[in-house]
């Protein structure tokens, strides 16, 4: 086991991350910006760097001073936690080069599998079956005789995508030679990537996702399914688990197969397989994503496995002790992201208790929101017996939570909760409208 971790990351999944580590009896390291040299993770970790100026290009995605910092701390391991390096297999192999673990899947596999164009190649050697779509695509041109082989309308995406961005919507083909002029100059800005391919769009559907763990011994554990479909603009804002729109026959279906692929692909670490869950009962795999998800919180709350404990524990080279039978899957449990909706300085924080009440965040008081970071401030998750009794008390710790200062969608969260579709479990992708 390791002794001391670099965790390559800020906000509320580096104190996520260095909690488990404190509980672990692993020393922690923490890197941080200029911006955020007054930060919860930097006052909890035992150690502590600066990297760098505010931009993350300039810190969180400097991988040079990263590198630097652990070797300088003797840390003997790197987590990425979730976003800048956690998908970047050049900087994973930069730390194996420097005798530092990459606590995540190995560069091969991140290479192989982040390609969401070249992962449905693969996945159609399983018996999972994916959405119809095409390989990356070299032009314009080849997009549109590709689009009308598939059959409008058709999604454009980004080979290197994740968090919504460098994805269009075509319904023509009058619409896709600015969607592909707007994609890939998103994809190559967000990504440095600026391959995209084409899909079939499938709606009405849910997005429903399925946590794996798997070790070095060829142990593979599906953790359930997480329902993501209450989303704008192709960004998550509530996840629970289980869905209510699948069956026990499905759920076990489901697992069978993910599992299969998992050992198939010969994948190592935590990852997601995400689908697409049609009226019709059927699942269409749309990609795997080969880090920690934001979410993975909600499914820690029902099945009570601390998914990074078993992340840093896989890189060690630990087997998992439990199979498949011994996961508990009782009870519902929703989490919801609260997101800043401006720029601000925290004035006050009150957050809700009780059982089974969980709130991830980063938040201190005089916490000030930066232009330079994502938005997320934390994730309230909760835990009951029933759907109707977590609903309940996820309404509750809505009314509870106060953030002063900084302006949030606690509000709009609540107005979601009590929503008659969301309310039902009868909810999809659709849900928001064009919110």
């Amino acid at each position: 086991m390791f002794s001391k971790i670099l965790i390559a990351n800020r906000g509320e999944i580096a104190v996520r991350i260095i909690r488990a580590c404190k509980e672990m009896g692993v020393a922690t390291v923490a890197v941080y910006s200029e911006a955020d040299r007054n930060a919860l993770h930097v006052a909890l970790a035992d150690q502590s760097y600066c990297i760098g100026g505010p931009e993350a290009s300039e810190s969180y995605l400097n991988e040079q001073q990263i590198i630097s910092a652990a070797v300088l701390a003797g840390a003997q391991a790197i987590h990425p936690g979730y976003g800048f390096l956690s998908e970047n297999a050049h900087f994973a192999r930069l730390c194996q080069k420097n005798g530092l673990a990459f606590i995540g899947p190995n560069p091969e596999h991140m290479e192989k599998l982040s390609d969401k164009a070249a992962l449905k190649e693969l996945i159609r050697s399983t018996r999972l079956t994916p959405i119809p779509g095409t390989k990356a695509l070299a032009s314009v041109e080849e997009a549109k005789t590709a689009a009308e082989k598939i059959g409008y309308p058709v999604m454009l995406k980004a080979c290197a995508g994740g968090g919504g961005r460098g994805i269009r919507l075509i319904q023509s083909v009058s619409e896709l030679e600015e969607a592909w002029n707007q994609a890939t100059s998103e994809a190559l800005s967000a990504f440095g990537d600026g391959s995209v391919y084409l899909e079939k769009y499938v709606s009405p559907a849910r997005h429903v996702e399925l946590q794996m763990l798997a070790d070095e011994q060829g142990n593979v554990v599906c953790l359930g399914e997480r329902d993501c479909s209450l989303q704008r603009r192709n960004q998550k804002l509530i996840e629970e688990t289980p869905s209510p729109a699948v069956s026990p026959e499905q759920r076990r279906r489901m697992v069978e197969l993910a599992v299969e692929a998992v050992k198939k692909i010969g994948y190592v670490g935590a990852g997601t397989l995400e689908f697409l869950l049609d009226r019709q009962g059927n699942f269409w795999f749309m990609e795997m994503n080969v880090r920690l998800q934001v979410e993975h919180c909600v499914t820690e709350m029902l099945t009570g496995i601390d998914l990074v404990k078993w992340q840093i524990r896989i890189a060690a080279g630990i087997p998992l002790n439990f199979t498949q039978a011994d996961i508990p899957m009782t009870g519902a449990a929703i989490e919801c992201r609260i997101n800043a909706t401006s720029c601000g300085t925290l004035e006050m924080l009150h957050v809700p208790g009780g059982p089974s009440v969980r709130f991830d965040t980063c938040l201190l008081e005089d916490t000030q929101v930066s232009p330079y970071y994502d938005s997320l401030l934390g994730k309230l998750i909760v835990y009951a017996k029933t759907r109707e009794e977590t609903l309940r008390k996820l309404r509750a710790a809505l009314c509870e939570l106060v953030i002063r200062g900084i302006p949030t969608n606690i509000e709009e969260q609540l107005n979601f909760v009590t929503d008659d579709r969301f309310v039902s479990g009868e909810y999809d992708l659709t849900f928001m409208g064009n919110r």
